[in-house]
């Protein structure tokens, strides 16, 4: 009898898709890779991306060709989508962007022959997910910004519309969770998580770490950042790093230096480290030049790129880390690199933030709508040592939860063409 021949068995092509640019985008995407390259890699993974990626992000594209892995691609998505794309200026814009990007990733995934998906950034095409689109392939996702649990957070009080949010963020992700293709969604915040997992247990959702590498460095002449930046001595250092726009508050942590008294500004050194746009660069110069005028606080502006290995030197250099932002939803990266460095933070109190400056004690979270409040906050930053605010054996704690080990393995452990793509030895 002639024996049966074996199955032929698709080669796997994982595909990670995102469409989005600046913060964590590159750094998710290359832990992923570097795991990747540390196996023999037996499978082929295409990473679909805006084409000004390649610009923005280029210690990560340079650190993925590093790898010279012939089975790793980098395809940027055409000009004409790109145009096609168009923004997210408003509700009607972001409404159309959810399903050309979702078309876009269909094409490509058609395309490339993907055999699973990644989705870097689930949020942007929630919409199409949730009326059951059909995908190319099987498909798992990387989940930022749900809110529907806000409500179970201490200093979140919502009014009509953010009620009306909620109920629509819950229906949305209740409708992903059931979409017969979807393997696995990944989500940043372990609180949602909790919520969903108590309601159906076989829920297929799992929490993922925001990654962060360590802020410390032996290495590290901090003494000579200190000079080459010009921070005068017996000036306590509050870092705002990253971009710098009215969403992180820079303008009401400017009014709320305003408020404090000049002997209190005297000790203080404000270092704005990131990029910003060009007009409200303009505005936040005017009032920095007003501050310099009036109050005896030293501020020293960095507004150029900062490259991925001297970030840790800003954060080593802080007595405060401020994340002052303006009713954000999700994590901040920021947090993480504070209590890295154990560093206390002067935060938000609102939404995740805020529940996470509380349960590990990161430092202090006020509501940073109002300069009044920050003003109390960046007293008591100024006036008690800084060792006093937060507790750095849970800031650890909190760092170690984040870390790109649990990152990356939780990943590979949860999609299981991942694994395939692997020889495992």
């Amino acid at each position: 009898m002639k024996p049966s021949a074996s199955p032929i068995t698709k080669p796997q092509r994982l595909m990670l898709f995102d469409l989005a640019l600046g913060g964590h985008h590159g750094n998710y995407i290359q832990h992923l890779i570097d795991y990747a390259c540390q196996q023999p890699v037996v499978g082929a993974i295409d990473i679909v991306v805006l084409q000004q990626f390649l610009d923005i992000h280029r210690d990560t594209v340079a650190a993925i060709e590093s790898h010279q892995q012939p089975t790793i691609n980098i395809v940027p998505i055409t000009a004409d989508e790109v145009v096609a794309l168009g923004d997210r200026s408003s509700g009607w814009s972001r409404l159309q962007r959810n399903f050309r990007e979702w078309q876009i990733f269909c094409k490509y995934a058609q395309k490339l022959q993907t055999t699973h998906a990644l989705m870097m950034y689930l949020d942007t095409c929630e919409l199409p997910l949730a009326v059951g689109m059909p995908s190319p392939c099987p498909f798992s996702g990387i989940y930022f910004r749900p809110t529907f649990h806000y409500d179970t957070f201490a200093n979140y009080h919502p009014d009509r519309k953010q009620r009306l949010q909620q109920w629509r963020n819950r229906f949305t992700i209740d409708r992903i969770l059931a979409h017969p293709q979807l393997q696995t969604v990944f989500c940043l915040d372990p609180f949602a998580v909790e919520v969903l997992k108590a309601e159906r247990e076989n829920a297929n959702i799992v929490t993922l770490a925001d990654p962060v590498g360590s802020s410390h460095s032996t290495s590290l002449d901090l003494a000579a950042y200190r000079a080459q930046l010009g921070i005068e001595a017996d000036r306590r250092v509050f870092l705002l790093f990253g971009a710098l726009d009215g969403r992180k508050g820079i303008y009401q942590l400017l009014e709320a230096i305003e408020l404090l008294p000049p002997e209190l500004s005297q000790q203080m050194c404000l270092l704005l480290v990131g990029k910003t746009n060009a007009a409200e660069r303009v505005d936040i110069e005017q009032k920095i030049a007003a501050l310099r005028q009036n109050m005896p606080i030293q501020i020293i502006e960095c507004y150029d790129f900062i490259p991925e290995d001297e970030v840790v030197a800003y954060f080593q250099l802080a007595d405060v880390v401020l994340a002052p932002y303006q009713r954000h939803v999700g994590m901040s990266g920021i947090l993480l690199l504070a209590a890295a460095a154990g560093k206390p933070v002067l935060s938000t109190d609102y939404g995740l933030m805020g529940e996470l400056v509380s349960k590990y004690q990161l430092g202090l979270a006020v509501d940073a709508t109002q300069p009044s409040e920050l003003m109390l906050a960046l007293t008591r930053c100024l006036t008690e040592a800084p060792a006093t605010l937060g507790d750095r054996s849970q800031m650890q704690v909190f760092a170690d939860l984040n870390s790109i080990d649990r990152y990356t393995s939780t990943i590979f452990q949860y999609l299981d063409p991942l694994s395939t793509l692997i020889s495992v030895t």
